[in-house]
């Protein structure tokens, strides 16, 4: 059977800073969301301002930018909405290229008040068979996002019955939710925040005890070690060692879950999954051959123990983790170079190569570093000096955002991202 077409690689971004970054760093999409209507209200998000810049810098790169508006509306919710979309439609220099969405409703005003638009269905509309993908697609949605929940068996099954032309799109890397296809009223429950309007407060990672009927208030911890158990903890999903899996499945678009994610998070899945992707289609050989790189990079970014999800089955136990809620981070952020100056370049260093750049997190003269290159290149490298703005002299960086300008003891290149080991520090 011919290989499949390269599925696209869809990567989250919850800033313009987080989305210049996924268009460098190899995303052939992206996914941003206002500052209302999507699933992360304590994402920062995009104002119209830094929408319309973030859609011509991807556009630039032959990148393409999906708007989230995938909340389930209530009535009063419905005359904003039909302004908003009213407002994306109209964007200059030019509009995104599909609205994300889950309900019917919001669904209904986009289709009257811009019927061009590019639709594609939410996970959160619980896509979980092909007639329910043809159900959206008779109605002029291009592409359904499927339900996490869906075994590659399924996905193949679905994928067999739309129409060829019918795009689907899947989840491979990150948090997974503990809720059918992210239902969960957990939150609103204990909290008053509802996750399905985009302020979930992540109730699945807090600690449980169990209450029997007739013992009321006597708590029984359920313990799986001396620190207790989190019930509903589950691992983040990762496929970077399944691509050809997906490929063949039929999937359209790979996404990465996160728009809460730092830049540093969204650089290292980017680069990583890009890779993986072209490597496969290069050959299986080039793929296989280059594995460990890709779990050595993945695990680079802040993440939870990994697991394929419900891909090959239902999961089972060793799919929850039980111990803590806490994330593996091991690297920290610390900026991407903005601007490179030459011997020359600076009247007051005449005679260095400087990297300017707006830090993120502190770090010192003397620190190892390491520079982290689009094309999968990573540099070890010692900071050799550093200078404020004025071209004065610092030990340090405690301010965050400060920017500064690096002498490093090896070439940095424009867009290239800095990070540090965390127990360098």
């Amino acid at each position: 059977m011919a290989r499949r077409k390269k599925p696209e690689l869809l990567v989250p971004a919850g800033s313009l800073e987080v989305l210049r970054t996924a268009v460098i760093f190899g995303a052939d999409a992206v996914y941003i969301g206002g500052e209302a209507f999507g699933l992360r209200a304590k994402a920062r998000n995009f104002s119209m301002e830094e929408m319309a810049e973030g859609i011509a810098f991807a556009h630039a790169h032959g990148v393409k930018v999906y708007v989230t508006a995938n909340i389930l509306a209530h009535n009063n919710d419905l005359d904003g909405a039909a302004a908003y979309f009213e407002e994306l439609k109209e964007m200059k220099p030019e509009p995104c290229d599909g609205l994300i969405l889950s309900d019917p409703g919001m669904y209904a005003i986009v289709k009257e008040i811009w019927p061009q638009a590019e639709i594609h269905i939410s996970t959160q509309a619980n896509n979980t068979n092909y007639q329910t993908f043809l159900f959206w697609w008779k109605l002029g949605a291009k592409r359904v996002v499927a339900a996490r929940e869906l075994s590659l068996q399924e996905i193949r099954g679905i994928r067999e019955r739309i129409p060829q032309e019918m795009e689907m799109e899947c989840f491979v890397h990150g948090a997974m939710c503990i809720s059918y296809s992210g239902r969960c009223l957990l939150s609103n429950y204990f909290t008053g925040r509802d996750a399905n309007q985009g302020a979930c407060t992540h109730p699945c990672r807090w600690k449980y005890a169990v209450v029997e009927e007739s013992r009321p208030g006597e708590y029984l911890p359920v313990y799986e070690n001396e620190r207790g158990t989190f019930l509903f903890n589950s691992k983040d999903l990762c496929m970077i060692e399944h691509i050809p899996e997906l490929v063949e499945a039929g999937i359209d678009s790979l996404k990465i879950e996160g728009r809460m994610k730092t830049a540093l998070y969204v650089a290292t899945v980017a680069r990583t999954y890009r890779k993986a992707i072209d490597d496969y289609f290069t050959s299986e050989e080039v793929y296989a051959a280059h594995m460990d790189w890709y779990r050595a990079e993945i695990a680079k970014c802040t993440h939870r123990q990994f697991s394929t999800g419900f891909y090959f089955g239902k999961p089972a136990q060793e799919a929850q983790i039980y111990d803590s809620s806490t994330y593996v981070n091991e690297y920290t952020y610390l900026g991407m170079i903005q601007e490179v100056a030459m011997e020359g370049g600076l009247s007051w260093c005449p005679k260095e190569r400087l990297a300017r750049f707006e830090q993120r997190n502190k770090f010192s003269v003397g620190d190892t570093i390491e520079i982290m290159r689009p094309d999968g290149e990573n540099r070890l490298a010692v900071v050799e000096a550093m200078y404020d703005e004025e071209g004065e002299a610092v030990e340090s960086c405690p301010h965050a955002r400060q920017t500064l300008w690096v002498k490093l003891s090896e070439e940095a290149e424009q867009c290239d991202l800095l990070r540090q080991k965390s127990e360098a520090k």
